[in-house]
């Protein structure tokens, strides 16, 4: 069973453009240390649709805005990383944590407020 890395994160629509080059660099690191696959996706659909209990279809909000504190004009952003296990995830992010690319980045660019970012390691349980 693989290991995933995931964040949720705000990231200001007028900034997508300065974020996707920083996110093009995380999935070259990322993918050159060794990660099986590396995603960033930009929220497209922020409402589930399901039957209430009267069985008509209905269009609910999504909680993901809300639990990264998103602010008018802000998306939000899923990404997720792939590795073979925890320890394996480890050692990849020791290698990009440690490439002098990932420490040229000035943190006073990042178009992000890393306060506001929601990040944990999942197991997967399964895999299809």
């Amino acid at each position: 069973m693989t290991y995933v890395d995931g964040f949720l994160l705000p990231v200001p629509k007028a900034k997508m453009a300065q974020y996707r080059r920083f996110a093009r660099l995380g999935a070259k690191l990322w993918k050159e240390h060794g990660a099986l696959d590396y995603k960033e996706c930009v929220a497209d659909d922020l409402f589930f649709t399901m039957p209430d209990e009267k069985g008509q279809w209905t269009k609910l909000p999504s909680l993901f805005p809300g639990m990264v504190k998103a602010k008018r004009g802000e998306t939000v952003v899923f990404s997720y990383i792939v590795f073979h296990s925890k320890a394996h995830r480890d050692r990849v992010n020791r290698k990009v944590m440690t490439d002098p690319r990932m420490g040229a980045i000035d943190p006073s660019l990042m178009p992000v407020d890393p306060k506001r970012m929601g990040y944990a390691g999942f197991k997967a349980f399964v895999e299809a």
